[in-house]
């Protein structure tokens, strides 16, 4: 059985982002030969639909969401900590379901970002709420 790795689904070339469109990668897609992908998008998975505003995290990183010190904000102003939780505990619950023990993720995402998330206009160090929940549980983390 070849090797299950959990995929963010726009790097796929699935128009799941924020504004509707893809962040297709080439370099996923020669990696990924010979495994079985699963893609997902925790936003969508939380809830959220396609497109939608942009969101952000604010005071902290994901981590800090998943324990209630920061937020997940929509340019906005509403609060989508909720959504953005609840889509990460769906990514690890098929991960676990399929056995997958890597995640290859979108950067710069309040939810995928492996190491960079976007404040404002600027990309920071920290990781998603989705990232960070799977680092959490041991999962093996790239970030494209």
């Amino acid at each position: 059985m070849s090797e299950i790795i959990i995929v963010s689904a726009c790097l796929l070339g699935i128009n799941t982002r924020y504004d509707g469109k893809d962040a297709f990668c080439q370099a996923v897609i020669d990696e990924l030969k010979g495994k079985t992908i699963i893609p997902v998008c925790p936003e969508q998975l939380g809830g959220l639909s396609t497109p939608r505003p942009r969101s952000e995290i604010i005071g902290g990183e994901g981590k800090d969401v998943l324990e209630g010190r920061a937020n997940v904000k929509v340019e906005f102003g509403g609060d989508v900590s909720d959504k953005f939780t609840k889509g990460a505990k769906e990514v690890l619950k098929i991960a676990k379901l399929t056995g997958a023990t890597k995640a290859f993720l979108k950067e710069k995402s309040p939810s995928c970002g492996v190491d960079t998330i976007r404040r404002g206009k600027e990309c920071v160090h920290g990781s998603g709420v989705t990232a960070a929940l799977l680092k959490k549980e041991g999962f093996e983390l790239k970030g494209f």
